[in-house]
């Protein structure tokens, strides 16, 4: 092993190979894949009263390798264009993708060669599920796939034209919606609702992670939605976008359309007020934003798990 430096205050650390795949993956953020799955399965027991472990099992494995294969591309892709090496104000693990490859610890030709092997996997996991619950799977999956290879590739890089938090929301509201299908081989209103809070507090985490990327992003040609509106303009839409996710909640339970406990994931809204309180304080500051990163994430990590959990308790 050897000790490379891979963060703004030159920290050195020792990896090896299996570690620097390891953290190349960016784990962490698995959250934003498994919870729409455990939450969907939780919806689709509540309106059936039953649930099937072995495609809740396919289809959690099939949601984390699409996203990790989605990680890896995309750190590829970066690499590619030269938006990681220019990034200067990444704040390790949040931004700047894994800094594997700048790191030196993987190749690119390695970092691709897993990410095709883990949307392969994917990929088998779509046929199985294909044979159960027929084609709208397919549809389900290759809309996944495809937003997470156009999210940074060159040609279409929907990050960079604007349009990757909407293909952010579409890709993780079709997690939950898919999840909830296999399941029951139907989509209810109920389906489309509840997740609705998770799949916009991801939007909102693809928001705070760009305010330390911006540099790099416009140095490299990369227009991402708060190198077009600027930081203090996106600090209040991130602030809109986090607080218009506990909407869905509020509208359902008042229309009946999801159930009394369901207003447990309102719980969240301190780690939201507190993000949207470091953003606005401090979106000329990228190490100085790093609390509204985590917070963010913790507010979507919160309220998913609560969700879940008031769906369980709704019988």
């Amino acid at each position: 092993m050897r000790p490379v430096a891979i963060d703004p205050n030159r920290k050195e650390v020792s990896l090896n190979g299996l570690q620097a795949y390891f953290v190349e993956l960016r784990t962490p953020f698995l959250t934003v894949s498994v919870l729409p799955v455990l939450l969907a399965t939780a919806i689709a027991r509540h309106e059936t009263g039953s649930w099937d472990p072995l495609l809740f099992c396919l289809t959690l494995a099939g949601a984390v390798l699409l996203h990790l294969g989605s990680n890896t591309i995309n750190d590829w892709f970066d690499h590619r264009s030269g938006n990681d090496e220019a990034n200067a104000d990444f704040v390790s693990p949040f931004t700047g993708g894994s800094r594997m490859i700048q790191a030196g610890f993987v190749t690119p030709r390695g970092v691709l060669t897993l990410s095709i092997a883990l949307f392969t996997l994917a990929a088998l996991i779509g046929i199985y599920l294909y044979t159960v619950r027929g084609p709208a799977i397919i549809l389900f999956g290759i809309t996944g796939l495809v937003f997470g290879i156009l999210y940074t590739e060159p040609r279409a890089m929907l990050a960079g034209r604007g349009l990757g938090e909407i293909a952010i929301f579409l890709a993780f509201g079709l997690i939950a919606v898919g999840a909830f299908y296999v399941q029951t081989g139907y989509i209810s209103n109920q389906a489309l609702a509840a997740p609705l809070p998770l799949a916009i507090f991801t939007t909102a985490i693809i928001i705070i992670n760009e305010f330390q990327d911006a540099a790099a992003d416009a140095a490299t040609g990369k227009s991402t939605l708060i190198v077009r509106i600027g930081r203090k303009r996106g600090a209040r839409l991130f602030a809109v976008v986090m607080l218009s996710a506990y909407i869905p909640i509020i509208a359902g339970v008042a229309t009946c359309l999801m159930p009394r406990w369901t207003l447990l994931g309102l719980v969240s809204l301190p780690a939201a007020l507190k993000a949207i309180q470091v953003a606005t304080a401090t979106h000329d500051d990228p190490h100085a934003m790093t609390p509204a990163n985590v917070s963010t994430i913790i507010t979507h990590l919160v309220t998913g798990i609560l969700l879940t959990l008031a769906y369980i308790l709704s019988g």
